[in-house]
């Protein structure tokens, strides 16, 4: 009888146990559905966010980078537009006046009647100084003047090149490729012609070979330096260059005369043939 009661009391446990998962499990289900519903819902609104992040803190970080590089490069006076807190100020005389918070220096630069300009944008804190309007347009004309140096080409490079005057056609004409790719890069080429051993050599050999040389190169080289006698005479030595711009427009405008003054030599020719014909 006692087991009887026991079976009974562990099944009605069971039974309760049952109904409170299922109470338990559907009002789980109920919650859930809903918020799935709603992320579904709110999925549209996902450009507004990505549009939203456009507009981010760490964008707007990057773009003040850029602008300050492109800021630095130019030399002028940036008034009251301090990005730095703390910054280091010189006077307008070159004076150091010490770090100071960048309130104090608009103050200083207002009361002076000075302009305010990034010297150094490199050092911690970064470098400014008080200049007045003609200081800046002087040191303005002073860093072109740099800028232009810079960009002045240095000293020529010079190549050397020695033969003798009997040296035969084809290695002339080999020597006269080399020279020319020399001078295509504008090149300096200074060359040497030896006097051969031939005794029955004409005098003006070397000269010769020299102005062959330049010959194959029209419009290209001409003489730096005119042919020398060295080594006592027993040696011809000139330079050759590239020509100047203004030189190869004027080459190429004779090229042009002499075209036309064919033309018009052959044009004439046939009218005078026409009339004895005639």
């Amino acid at each position: 009888m006692a087991a009887l009661l026991k079976r009974l009391m562990l099944q009605t446990l069971r039974t309760e146990n049952n109904c409170i998962r299922r109470c338990f499990d559907k009002h789980i289900v109920q919650k859930t559905v809903p918020a799935q519903l709603s992320l579904v819902a709110s999925a549209p609104r996902l450009p507004y966010l990505i549009h939203a992040k456009r507009f981010s803190t760490v964008e707007d970080s990057q773009d003040e980078r850029k602008t300050k590089k492109k800021n630095d490069t130019t030399f002028s006076n940036i008034g009251r537009k301090i990005g730095e807190r703390i910054i280091r100020v010189l006077d307008e005389k070159g004076n150091d006046l010490g770090n100071m918070h960048r309130a104090d220096a608009i103050r200083l630069m207002e009361e002076r009647d000075l302009r305010l300009v990034r010297r150094n944008a490199s050092t911690e804190p970064p470098e400014y100084q008080l200049m007045t309007g003609t200081q800046i347009h002087q040191e303005r004309l002073r860093l072109r003047d740099m800028e232009k140096a810079k960009l002045k080409p240095g000293p020529a490079v010079r190549k050397e090149l020695t033969f003798s005057s009997n040296i035969e056609q084809h290695d002339l004409d080999t020597k006269s490729k080399q020279i020319q790719q020399w001078i295509e890069k504008k090149y300096q080429v200074q060359i040497t012609i030896k006097k051969g051993k031939n005794a029955d050599e004409q005098e003006n050999k070397m000269e010769e070979i020299l102005n062959q040389i330049v010959q194959t190169m029209p419009g290209i080289a001409t003489f730096l330096s005119k042919p020398q006698p060295v080594k006592g005479g027993k040696g011809l030595m000139c330079v050759l260059r590239h020509l100047t711009k203004k030189e190869e427009m004027a080459h190429g405008d004779l090229q042009e005369a002499q075209k036309r003054d064919i033309v018009n030599k052959e044009n004439g020719n046939d009218k005078e043939s026409n009339v004895l014909h005639q």
